[in-house]
């Protein structure tokens, strides 16, 4: 059962990194683009904008792709990671804790899961148990 549960987890959490990073890259599912993402990442002091937009974007496609795979779990956890580490520095820690004020709240939730299944691992329904 703990394979199953794993696999839910990562499906959910890795299939809406994709969305996420999709917006940023492609302005799919009612996102920005790069250069709007990147305009928006200016205005709020990540500088190259466009750039960062799309490094941000490919980590959140690439990162949620992979995770949702149970391939290179470790990496996944680490990219999804790192983007919730400068979405809560950059954008919501001013805001305090709960996310009802616009805080940290749910990305550091993402954040910790991410880290969780990498620490453990995938689970049996992964390609990395069937690949390594």
């Amino acid at each position: 059962m703990m394979s199953i549960g794993l696999l839910l987890i990562r499906l959910v959490i890795g299939l809406s990194f994709v969305g996420h990073g999709a917006q940023k890259l492609f302005g799919w599912f009612g996102g920005y683009g790069l250069k709007g993402t990147g305009g928006w990442f200016e205005s709020i002091g990540i500088k190259p904008g466009v750039t960062m937009a799309l490094l941000a974007g490919l980590a959140e496609f690439a990162g949620g792709a992979l995770f949702a795979l149970g391939l290179f779990t470790p990496l996944a956890g680490i990219l999804i990671a790192l983007t919730m580490v400068v979405a809560i520095v950059k954008v919501h820690r001013p805001n305090g804790y709960w996310s009802t004020q616009n805080g940290y709240e749910y990305n550091l939730t993402l954040l910790v899961v991410a880290i969780g299944v990498a620490l453990i691992g995938p689970g049996q329904y992964a390609l990395d148990t069937l690949l390594f």
